[in-house]
């Protein structure tokens, strides 16, 4: 039996990866964008105090980025907390469901 190509394969892995290449340069250059804009207000010796507000204001995109990396890092929060909860003893639980149903509770 012939053997066959494994070009089309290898062309169609191709294809693929290089869209993934060319997304994660937009991004690499867009938080290069972000990184200088930050570093140009923050530079400049004109500014007595930092304004964060400002900065998320004229920083095109960070605050979308914060946003994203704040729920990113939740997931990883709330994962550790799972993940620690089995070490915990019976009275270190009910403690700590005490404090939800109190935070709860204020917040309604």
């Amino acid at each position: 039996m012939p053997r066959k190509s494994s070009q089309p394969n290898e062309e169609s892995d191709l294809e693929d990866v290089i869209p993934s290449v060319q997304n994660d340069q937009e991004k690499i250059d867009h938080l290069s964008q972000m990184l200088a804009s930050i570093l140009t207000y923050l530079s400049d010796e004109e500014n007595e105090e930092i304004d964060i507000s400002y900065i998320f204001d004229n920083t095109e995109g960070l605050r979308d980025w914060w946003n994203e990396y704040k729920e990113n890092n939740r997931k990883l929060i709330e994962e550790e907390i799972r993940e620690s909860l089995g070490e915990l003893s019976l009275e270190e639980l009910q403690k700590i469901h005490e404090q939800i149903k109190t935070g709860s509770e204020r917040l309604s």
